[in-house]
């Protein structure tokens, strides 16, 4: 079993070398910060709200969530997203997809995303909550960008 900070930072899963650099950037980046935006879009109305969840499964990066929730029920209705974070000195990442809300997410990763939500003060009655939900995304995009203007494609 790995460390609980492994755990909370959405490392629970073992990045083989048969990992996408891509992702492992990505996944990377994202849990190096407190925080990461996701937008959705409902009735042509933007909505963004932050995210802190992000890890490698199966050879697909995996975000969570709870079924009960606003953005899930957008996801469904339009699986079209973006989302962004910035770290000082790294620039900003943008990756968009279409969310596969199909939860196949392995028992390693979904006991992390259970334990990382419940540390930043989510109530759910274990990892096998039916609320809780992992969603990854296919037809993905993803730039590392800096204030010069440049947006430097993840090859993904």
């Amino acid at each position: 079993m790995k460390n609980e900070l492994d755990y909370l930072l959405g490392r629970d899963t073992v990045m083989t070398s048969d990992t996408n650099n891509g992702m492992r950037r990505i996944v990377e980046y994202l849990t190096s910060v407190p925080a990461w935006y996701l937008a959705t879009s409902e009735n042509g109305q933007p909505h963004v709200r932050p995210f802190s969840f992000a890890a490698i499964d199966q050879e697909r990066i995996w975000f969570a969530t709870a079924n009960t929730k606003d953005v899930y029920r957008e996801l469904e209705a339009n699986p079209l997203f973006e989302l962004t974070a910035w770290k000082p000195g790294s620039g900003w990442i943008i990756v968009r997809g279409r969310a596969d809300l199909d939860d196949t997410a392995g028992e390693e990763t979904l006991y992390a995303a259970w334990k990382h939500l419940e540390s930043i003060g989510e109530s759910y009655d274990g990892p096998h909550d039916e609320r809780l939900v992992l969603f990854s995304f296919t037809e993905g995009e993803a730039w590392l960008c800096d204030i010069d203007g440049t947006w430097n494609p993840i090859e993904l």
